[in-house]
């Protein structure tokens, strides 16, 4: 059975003018404590150490559960800050467990984050890093939102805060955790919006804080070359590629971004990839279309083109929504498909969809956000003070 509850709590609002600490990098919270809080700059680290652990490996809401940190700062903490979410509009479960999140973060602002349960032994979080999206992927239902705008790295973080909190994930324990993984498939190409997501990594990924080693974070990107090679510079993350066809024209049809980057640039890319080898190999998502992209040509194509790449690939059943345009493979096609490359040596499971009856299933995520000139926005910002 579905079900949808309205966790958002009115009296949790923040008030007008005062920031949440809540998901900001170490960098913004000492910054925060010596413009906000008079934080002597000397000090400033310091106590930015303090919080931080409160915050991010405690979970905290409330400035006064800070025991070591002197009743003097915790009220003027207190006065200038907050440490609410951001509001939670929707949470909906799936028969199979799944839950998805639609977060407003701002005034016509909202974004989907999607708990994934016992994905083998670990349960991964799938979160956004912009609202909408500008790729336009044909068999991908996000692709049909309007980019609104980026996430900023403690909005993505966030999601991650919110999720902890829903599952009564706090303090941070390395033992019976259910958010073991962090995958960026949600809302939007991760590599548009690179400098949030490398800091969001950085915060996700502190030992003193959330404690998700950088291994068990993957950024998916539809192929924007000149962006790799620096996301794993600057991340350590694992890389995934939302591939989907083995050729440019077919694939210029599913994602319009191959004919900016075509494959043998993307593949180029891939192989420079930092740390790539069979400890840290590319998952390669390949959508299972049928009709399109599903037959054992394709699939012998698919082991050609990925020769001498440490990979996986991943095989999705497509998730329909409404007016979609393809059918999903049938499975006995998919199976075949997956024999054909199992054979050549590549690991390709078959992902089983999760989360179908609530729309959280992989490329059916899509918010109701649109984008607003700055009237409009000004508007709503006063409306929701007032």
């Amino acid at each position: 059975m579905t079900t949808a509850l309205d966790l958002y709590d009115p009296s949790a609002k923040p008030l007008p003018g005062k920031a949440s600490l809540a998901g900001m990098t170490r960098d913004a919270l000492k910054t925060a404590l010596i413009e906000g809080a008079g934080v002597d700059a000397g000090k400033a680290k310091m106590r930015a150490d303090q919080l931080w652990r409160w915050i991010h490996h405690a979970g905290v809401t409330d400035f006064g559960a800070m025991t070591n940190v002197s009743k003097d700062l915790r009220a003027v903490l207190d006065q200038n800050f907050t440490l609410n979410r951001p509001e939670i509009v929707e949470r909906l479960v799936s028969v199979d467990g799944t839950r998805k999140y639609l977060i407003r973060l701002a005034p016509g602002v909202e974004c989907e984050t999607v708990f994934i349960p016992d994905v083998g032994k670990s349960g991964a979080l799938c979160v956004s890093s912009q609202v909408g999206c500008t790729l336009n992927c044909t068999f991908c239902h996000t692709g049909t939102q309007p980019l609104v705008r980026n996430l900023t790295a403690q909005e993505i973080a966030a999601q991650v805060i919110i999720a902890r909190d829903d599952l009564a994930e706090w303090p941070t324990s390395n033992e019976n955790r259910q958010i073991t993984n962090i995958v960026f498939m949600g809302m939007g190409e991760p590599l548009y919006n690179l400098d949030a997501v490398s800091d969001a990594i950085d915060t996700i990924s502190d030992g003193d804080g959330i404690s998700i080693g950088r291994r068990r974070i993957t950024v998916s990107t539809s192929g924007v070359v000149p962006k790799i090679v620096e996301l794993g510079e600057r991340t350590g993350a694992m890389l995934a590629i939302s591939l989907h066809a083995t050729n440019d024209d077919l694939r210029n049809e599913l994602v319009p971004l191959n004919r900016k980057y075509p494959l043998k640039e993307l593949m180029d890319a891939i192989r420079q990839y930092p740390g790539l080898g069979n400890a840290k190999r590319v998952t390669f998502e390949y959508v299972m279309l049928k009709g399109v992209n599903d037959s054992l040509a394709e699939a012998k194509a698919l082991v050609r083109l990925l020769k001498g790449v440490p990979a996986k690939i991943n095989l999705i059943p497509f998730n329909p929504w409404p007016n979609s345009p393809y059918e999903c493979s049938d499975w006995d096609r998919i199976e075949a498909f997956a024999e054909v490359v199992n054979r050549a040596g590549y690991a390709s499971p078959i992902r089983t969809p999760r989360g179908r009856d609530i729309f959280a299933a992989c490329g059916q995520l899509r918010s109701e956000s649109k984008k607003l000139r700055a009237s409009e926005r000004k508007k709503l910002q006063d409306a929701a003070s007032a």
